[in-house]
């Protein structure tokens, strides 16, 4: 078997919450009576997408020209975006059905994400997350870089006892495309914010889970040799 573990993204990816964190962005800017033009808040969007809350933030501080300290802006930000989660997420679809699969497939999966040990939690409360990943679900305060470094992925690896080469990465954004192919990961991209163009690094990119044919990535048919004689 070609690889032995699949490690998921968890916003955009698995769960249904990524609208969620462009939500709390742009609501700090409302707060504000800062008012942005449709093409400034898609340029805005595509820049936060993926991205972990601190750099999130500094991002909205330098596009919107706010004068409040970073942490500030982190702190209201988050409190947005929990009191969102808390209104309900759930899972994007064909997620389980894949989880099922892959589970069949006796491969160890985990989650790596840059979102915090806060939201994580929040995310396992609504979701039960520990019942579909046991103890792995890692995220930026295990690690020194949020993505797009490749950090999380290899602590997750580590953690998981797989060699980088044998896993299967499956991220929705550019950053944490870069973090998979970066840690040396077979990396596919899950169009789910329907803008492919973001994710044009991945190995594979498919709409929707029940695209990813699993069997074929797990066992390539060998290519035939032919005897030039």
């Amino acid at each position: 078997m070609k690889y032995k573990a699949i490690i998921f993204d968890m916003d955009g990816t698995i769960v249904d919450s990524e609208c969620i964190w462009q939500e709390a962005g742009h609501e700090l800017i409302r707060r504000r009576n800062i008012i942005l033009s449709e093409t400034e808040m898609s340029e805005l969007s595509r820049l936060l997408r993926g991205g972990a809350i601190k750099n999130s933030c500094a991002i909205i501080k330098e596009f919107a020209q706010l004068p409040e300290p970073l942490e500030d802006l982190v702190k209201e930000k988050v409190t947005i975006a929990h009191n969102l989660y808390a209104q309900g997420i759930t899972f994007i679809d064909g997620f389980l059905d894949f989880h099922r699969l892959a589970l069949q497939k006796q491969l160890k999966l985990a989650l790596a994400t840059n979102g915090t040990a806060e939201c994580v939690s929040i995310t396992d409360r609504v979701l039960n997350l520990t019942k579909l990943f046991g103890e792995h679900l890692y995220n930026t305060s295990h690690v020194s870089e949020p993505k797009p470094s490749p950090d999380i992925y290899l602590y997750t690896a580590k953690k998981i006892d797989v060699a980088p080469e044998q896993c299967i990465a499956i991220e929705d954004s550019a950053h944490g495309i870069q973090a998979a192919k970066d840690a040396g990961m077979f990396c596919i991209g899950i169009n789910t914010s329907k803008k492919p163009e973001l994710l044009q690094r991945a190995d594979l990119i498919v709409n929707e889970f029940h695209q990813i044919q699993l069997e074929s990535l797990l066992y390539p048919q060998e290519q035939e040799i032919i005897c030039p004689c």
